[in-house]
């Protein structure tokens, strides 16, 4: 296999190692790209800068299937951002508390709120936790579990939806690989195929409601939601809640159409599209899926602009700068992904994955590349506190590895997601993180020690669980994760707590 051996490691080691040490993912991509063309071109710098700009950069924007991906991110950005101001979330949400008399269905409605509003793993937390932090007063729960409901609703459900901003930015990078390595593969199909074995995050969402019903916590949660009951105290002595996020306002003019009729009609519009191609008994194509999809956000956006004009929730000019402003968001996120597609495209000249296939072939066997993928993942993760980024660094490895160790491509994608939303939902700088902490009202540490034995005993589970998966490439794995995840809590949560400071 063509490579140039060790100096192919340098870029995305480079790469990794400022993205831990700076947090800044912009930065280390663009330094890994530059150095990678920097060894390209023998190490003539003003050469390096001209063709980093010039071949790798520009190539990316004037490509068809990548400006596609772009002109999708800013339609979905410019939707979220009116649904997130439009106060449709709040009514609805509203409209359903006045049910809730019990710690079980006070617990469930923040879920199905959470839930609900998959279209922002950021807006989420700040939408849902102010709304419910009071009724969970009432109902004697913690904030911390609040907290916990809320991220583990955000980015861990976002991640499997191909039609929101996460999916098309994943879809993004498998797309890129595909190119490399020279397959026809959908990126549609391959992420599809992926949803099954996105261990973690399924984990994640699941135990929410199992806990929710069986009340089974541990750990430190328990001892918060003992700290709720017993004392009524809402905090810890020591905690500082974090309060940098705008309230809810109460008096906003709100109505649920501004949610479930938008939401409708992205739904319509875009099976509607996608069925003309055949879907679901036959793949669909990656560019007549990002035409359906983009079709259905620009209608699902007109749609919700005439109702906030029409109900007088805003003026055209304000819904419509709410839509630029919700495009102008994504500017980050389009930075990340073309900087990620130049550095892909730089190690697969410089045979990067070829060289490390070739270390790996006599002595890693490629059931074993899943977990592997999967605990690598999960240390750049921690360490970042990015889960985009991770992904950005890991396909370009996983995907060559998958077909050059002949491990299960679909486990092996479903491996980096896993790990990658693992450090994102654990690490205490992590911007959902931080958002939950915000929406529900309590301290952010108090927020990481009580939800980490959860996300621990899944990642625990996830990691033995794609042993086997690499193993069967059987998509009924997580059937068994469940099973697992429904074992430990039973066994663990039947331990109760002493009544202590966490």
């Amino acid at each position: 296999m063509d490579h140039m051996g060790f100096i192919s490691l340098i870029p995305p080691l480079i790469a990794i190692g400022l993205a831990i040490t700076t947090k800044n993912v912009l930065v280390s991509l663009f330094t890994g790209l530059f150095a990678g063309v920097l060894l390209l071109t023998s190490g003539n710098p003003i050469t390096a800068t001209t063709e980093t700009i010039g071949e790798y950069l520009f190539p990316q924007l004037t490509d068809s299937y990548n400006a596609a991906v772009l002109v999708l991110l800013l339609f979905i950005g410019g939707f979220v951002g009116l649904i997130e101001k439009s106060g449709g979330s709040a009514a609805l949400a509203k409209r359903v508390v006045r049910f809730l008399d019990t710690k079980a269905k006070t617990q469930m409605a923040a879920y199905v709120g959470g839930l609900t509003i998959f279209f922002s793993d950021l807006g989420s937390p700040l939408i849902v936790g102010p709304i419910f932090e009071k009724i969970f007063d009432k109902a004697k729960l913690s904030r911390e579990k609040l907290a916990w409901i809320i991220d583990s609703t955000a980015s861990p459900l976002a991640v499997m939806i191909p039609f929101i901003g996460w999916g098309v930015y994943i879809m993004g990078l498998i797309r890129q690989e595909f190119d490399n390595i020279g397959s026809d593969m959908s990126e549609f199909t391959a992420f599809l195929q992926a949803i099954p074995f996105q261990l973690y995050p399924i984990l994640a969402v699941a135990i929410v409601p199992f806990i929710a019903l069986t009340k089974l916590d541990f750990g430190p949660m328990a001892r918060a939601e003992q700290r709720v009951e017993k004392t009524g105290e809402l905090y810890w002595k020591s905690s500082r809640p974090l309060r940098y996020s705008e309230p809810v306002d109460e008096n906003q003019k709100s109505y649920a159409v501004l949610i479930w009729l938008p939401l409708l009609t992205l739904f319509v519009t875009l099976f509607g599209l996608l069925l003309t191609h055949g879907f679901p008994f036959e793949p669909v194509a990656g560019g007549d899926f990002r035409v359906a999809l983009s079709t259905a956000y620009l209608f699902a956006s007109i749609v919700l602009i005439g109702l906030m004009v029409l109900l007088k929730v805003k003026r055209f000019s304000e819904a419509f700068e709410l839509y630029s402003k919700g495009m102008q968001k994504m500017v980050f996120v389009l930075a990340t992904l073309v900087l990620a597609w130049a550095l892909g495209t730089v190690m697969s000249e410089m045979g990067t994955a070829n060289y490390v296939i070739e270390l790996l072939q006599d002595s890693v066997p490629g059931y074993l590349v899943p977990a592997i993928l999967f605990l690598v993942a999960v240390c750049i993760s921690l360490a970042t506190a990015t889960s985009w980024g991770t992904f950005a660094i890991m396909m370009p490895f996983a995907i060559p590895m998958a077909f050059g160790l002949d491990a299960h491509l679909a486990v092996c994608i479903g491996a980096v997601l896993s790990g990658g939303i693992f450090g994102d939902h654990c690490s205490p700088i992590s911007d959902t993180t931080i958002l939950s902490s915000t929406g529900a009202g309590c301290d952010n540490v108090d927020h990481v020690k009580t939800q980490f034995p959860y996300a621990l005993l899944n990642g625990f589970i996830a990691f033995i669980v794609f042993i086997f998966a690499g193993i069967t490439g059987s998509s009924l794995v997580f059937l068994a994760a469940l099973a697992f995840m429904m074992v430990a809590v039973f066994l663990i949560g039947k331990r109760k707590p002493k009544h202590a400071q966490i």
